[in-house]
């Protein structure tokens, strides 16, 4: 049986480790405000600019003219996958969710005999995907070179998959990270960036439009110049809206992660100390009969 100075050692150090959860959760709490705020305040412009590509594209997407960030290469052999993660850990199962998630994917698509080339963005997901996929990753980076997510570090995503692709090296791209719901449900989510594909939300307010009078609109210059315009920079626009979900979601994983161990050490604390307090007890207990059983002898 451990002794009862061992007890108080180890209530010690737990006590100190929930203090350091604790400190971790308040600044988890602190920075999910602002990154909160940053991914809410990208959503609207994100939206509507895939929203007006949408019903550009539906018009474009059949002509010869269509830029090949819409139209594709016409072949579905190379996938790019960027696998988005955190640059740190202790923030519960976020990282994993979203590598298990690129990980079916991966090996869905290596079933339909496609070639998968990996890009990792955010230092957490390359030791997992290494394990199995090493010989797919191409290219990392993380996840921010400040303190928050910056449009600069989205570029640098974006630059490298718009020269990989302008120089043939796959024909779909394709962005998997956690979408941020809610603080206590980050959604591990596909986003297919190349060929552009319409979203869900454009594509059925198009189906309502086309129950309704439709209005004419005039474009100038045509519609295949600012595709080729705006395509390039929707793909940056995209990623950087992602980026942002996944860093909200990172903060809100680790305030949720941090809390249930500061309950689980409280909770650890009260059990320690009770087997202290029984130790303690029968330490006394035998101390006594001791003393009795000399006086006894005597």
């Amino acid at each position: 049986m451990p002794s009862l100075k061992d007890f108080r050692d180890r209530i010690a150090s737990v006590k100190s480790t929930r203090k350091i959860t604790s400190a971790m959760k308040m600044v988890a709490a602190s920075k999910l405000k602002k990154a909160q705020d940053q991914a809410e305040a990208s959503q609207p412009y994100a939206v509507k600019m895939a929203e007006m590509l949408g019903r550009l594209a539906e018009n474009v997407a059949s002509t010869p003219d269509a830029p090949k960030l819409l139209a594709g290469t016409g072949k579905d052999d190379v996938h790019l996958l960027v696998v988005v993660t955190s640059d740190r850990g202790l923030c519960g199962g976020f990282n994993g969710f979203v590598v298990r998630k690129a990980v079916q994917k991966i090996k869905k698509l290596r079933a339909e005999g496609k070639t998968v080339k990996i890009m990792c963005v955010g230092k957490k997901g390359v030791p997992v995907l290494r394990r199995e996929f090493g010989d797919m990753i191409i290219d990392r980076f993380p996840m921010m070179d400040g303190k928050q997510v910056a449009y600069s570090d989205a570029e640098k995503v974006s630059s490298n998959v718009l020269t990989m692709f302008e120089a043939g090296e796959f024909d779909v791209c394709t962005i998997v990270y956690n979408r941020f719901q809610s603080v206590i449900a980050q959604v591990p989510t596909e986003l297919q960036l190349i060929p552009f594909a319409v979203p869900e939300t454009a594509a059925n307010e198009n189906d309502v439009v086309a129950t309704q009078a439709q209005a004419l609109y005039e474009f100038e210059p045509n519609e295949e110049e600012i595709l080729k315009k705006l395509l390039p920079f929707n793909i940056g626009v995209q990623t950087f809206r992602t980026m942002l979900d996944s860093a909200a979601g990172e903060q809100a994983a680790r305030m949720t992660a941090m809390d249930n161990a500061t309950r689980n050490a409280g909770e650890m604390i009260n059990d320690l100390s009770l087997q202290y307090n029984r130790a303690r007890q029968a330490y006394i207990t035998k101390e006594l009969i001791e003393i009795i059983s000399g006086a006894e002898a005597l």
